[in-house]
């Protein structure tokens, strides 16, 4: 008997109306709202009928239940992560070996990344990172994710509690901080917080989830090929507070350092009258 395509199979005596398929996705949708995990009861529909191994087990190795370190996890593969064709792959790719093993981390796997050389290059300095997991996979679906996401993806379901933890790990993918002199003041010390992605979709949903959870303004700027989100000195310095909250969480130790040290040069050199909100931010470490 040839194989069903996809791998999908109804049960026997068993139809789905398009209204309990919506249903169960509403339910779904309100549990990852309120960190309740992704439950057998609430799967994708897909997943229902999702072909079974000889085992009798779907296998997959990712613990899917919303968390700190999990949400950290969902940002890095929202900024570098894709989701492959064959519906079953997900893959990371980074120049900072670094920022793979804290992903491995976070979703507790233990894939073994490889080099490879990016365009015409030769070096292998960039790191790839790929395991197979269909339940993950198909929960990534259903809250924004998809393949080929780059210009398309609109939103991630995150849920309230862990959204500054996906902020963060989306941060340490795709944003940037920097500071510089603003040579019309005086001794005026500056620093810019920024994301970037090349959907703009996906880049004016954050500025809006920013501004409702922050109270942050924002501007975009569209660079080569990307949409760029830029936050000014007191915008940045709520976005930071937000994202590192207490000591124990995941970050890129690396923009963690070049934001403390803006901070600490904020306070020996910053100037008063050209900040709106001059409250000090107190990260740890």
């Amino acid at each position: 008997m040839p194989a069903r395509a996809c791998g999908f199979k109804s049960r026997p005596g068993h139809t789905k109306t398009k209204k309990g398929r919506l249903a169960q996705l509403a339910r779904a949708s309100r549990l990852h709202r309120e960190g309740r995990g992704f439950e057998s009861s609430t799967a994708h529909p897909s997943m229902r009928t999702m072909k079974r191994p000889r085992g009798g087990q779907l296998q997959h190795k990712v613990r899917i239940k919303w968390s700190p370190d999990f949400a950290y996890a969902i940002g890095l593969l929202t900024a570098d992560g894709c989701l492959s064709k064959d519906g079953r792959h997900i893959q990371f790719s980074s120049s900072e070996t670094t920022l793979v093993k804290i992903l491995k981390k976070a979703l507790s796997i233990t894939n073994k990344p490889t080099k490879y050389a990016r365009g015409g290059e030769t070096e292998k300095k960039y790191f790839f990172l790929s395991f197979g997991d269909k339940v993950f996979y198909s929960f990534l679906i259903t809250i924004g994710l998809c393949p080929a996401k780059s210009k398309v993806i609109k939103s991630v379901k995150v849920p309230d509690k862990f959204f500054s933890d996906f902020l963060r790990g989306l941060y340490d993918g795709d944003g940037t901080f920097y500071a510089f002199w603003d040579r019309r003041w005086q001794k005026s010390f500056c620093f810019k917080l920024s994301f970037a992605s090349a959907s703009k979709e996906f880049i004016l949903w954050l500025k809006k989830e920013l501004s409702n959870r922050y109270d942050t303004t924002g501007y975009i700027h569209k660079g080569a090929g990307v949409f760029n989100l830029e936050y000014v000195k007191g915008d940045s310095k709520k976005i930071v507070s937000a994202m590192y909250y207490k000591n124990v969480l995941l970050f890129l130790p690396r923009k963690y350092r070049t934001i403390l040290h803006a901070l600490k040069s904020d306070t020996k050199y910053g100037i008063p009258a050209l900040q709106k909100q001059r409250n000090s931010v107190s990260l740890p470490g």
